[in-house]
């Protein structure tokens, strides 16, 4: 059967991963957005009005999941990886990268191919139909017919691409879409590090985050301390959505669209030393509805039988006795207040926090922690049970292997 007539197997979802990575590799290869010193007086993305109607959180799905703020001006006019996902790419070494497929944006009788394996997964055709179907999460492709064969004209990325996965339900890796969980799965350094066109030094940068983590200040200073992709569910309550507590949502929203999507847009921050100026702005319009969308997403419930019910609740007792000065009521953050805390109140690298605005980091809300490992903003406790140990040691809490184990059951439990 030919790939053009849209008969992916079920790994399809490979050669999805491979467009993403010739796509970020297209980055390295081309350069940065250019970040200046700027007049602005204030911050981008601040206060910005808008509603929870039902049309405008239906507006603002549609933009998490597809919209690429212009940013193909960069992955297609700049890097030119439309040419080189429609010229080269393979799906072989693709499932490990951690892309995801949408299930629910493939046609039935394609599902059905899909499980009969009626493919052949060496053809980059295979990347393009799955780009016509707009199936691939985070990934918005502009397929054409030129000379009677499907031809990928544009590329560009969305929100969707860290902030989303999906459910497995047809396969590892395709299934329904679960937007606002990270997608840990991810390794976007590993894939920049397969260029052959970026220098050993950065290869050894981009190898090193591992997967689910990213730099988003790397393209602007030079130096590497990744964080990990936090959800970007719960937060209806949540004052500031960065680690440190830089801004608010739309803030957060703007800057990553417009320096590190490559969308088109304006973006300031005199304390970082940026003013990027591009006409037409087409972010800012969208980060109302954008940020509707995102306070409608609910944490998701913890799986029955995920933790231990009883030993959970003396673990809140813990919890209470504990950690609720800093984690305070239903937001679990004394940000809202405005508290920033030193890293060394917490023993944590200062690193990360050194090249932002504020030095210091925000008590981070305490939301689905049973579903995104690692934790800390630097991903340096892979388990529940090492951050719990962590603050036991560094705040010389004097808890009982016990009580350690209890807070772990009543953390699964959020």
């Amino acid at each position: 059967m030919r790939i053009e007539q849209i008969r992916p197997r079920w790994s399809a979802r490979t050669i999805v991963v491979l467009t993403f990575f010739l796509a970020v590799v297209g980055g390295a290869i081309a350069g940065c957005t250019a970040a200046q010193p700027g007049a602005a007086s204030a911050p981008t993305g601040f206060d910005v009005p808008g509603d929870m109607l039902p049309q405008t959180i239906a507006e603002g799905r549609q933009i998490f999941r597809f919209e690429t703020f212009g940013d193909e001006q960069f992955w297609t006019d700049t890097a030119r990886m439309h040419e080189v996902v429609q010229k080269s790419v393979s799906p072989t070494t693709a499932l490990s990268v951690g892309l995801k497929v949408d299930a629910e944006a493939i046609p039935a009788d394609v599902a059905a191919a899909i499980k009969a394996g009626q493919v052949d997964l060496d053809s980059p055709a295979t990347t393009v139909t799955l780009l016509k179907l707009n199936a691939v999460v985070g990934l918005k492709g502009t397929v054409n017919t030129v000379g009677g064969r499907d031809t990928l004209v544009r590329l560009g990325i969305t929100c969707a691409l860290c902030h989303s996965t999906v459910d497995n339900s047809f396969a590892k890796g395709i299934g329904r879409r679960m937007d606002g969980w990270p997608n840990t799965d991810l390794n976007v350094g590993a894939i920049v590090a397969l260029s052959p066109a970026i220098t050993p030094a950065q290869k050894a940068v981009y190898g090193s985050w591992g997967a689910g983590k990213y730099d988003p200040r790397y393209n602007l200073d030079g130096k590497s301390t990744p964080l990990v992709l936090p959800p970007a569910y719960g937060l209806a309550s949540i004052r500031n959505e960065t680690f440190t507590a830089e801004g608010p949502i739309s803030y957060w929203n703007a800057y990553v669209a417009i320096t590190q999507m490559h969308g088109r847009g304006n973006f300031a921050d005199p304390r970082l030393g940026i003013d990027i100026r591009q006409s037409p702005d087409l972010v800012a319009p969208k980060l109302a509805a954008l940020r509707a969308y995102q306070h409608s997403l609910q944490t998701p419930a913890p799986p029955a039988g995920s933790f231990d019910a009883a030993a959970a609740a003396r673990g809140r007792s813990v919890f209470n006795a504990n950690c609720a000065s800093c984690h305070v009521g239903a937001t679990g953050t004394d940000n809202n207040s405005g508290v920033l805390h030193d890293p060394s109140e917490t023993g944590m690298s200062a690193a990360y926090a050194m090249r932002t605005a504020n030095k210091r980091y925000r008590t981070t809300p305490l939301r689905g922690l049973w579903q995104h490992p690692p934790y800390f903003h630097d991903g340096s406790a892979a388990t529940l049970d090492a951050v719990v140990a962590h603050y036991n040691n560094a705040r010389r809490l004097g808890l009982s292997a016990s009580q350690q184990s209890d807070l772990v059951q009543f953390l699964k439990s959020l």
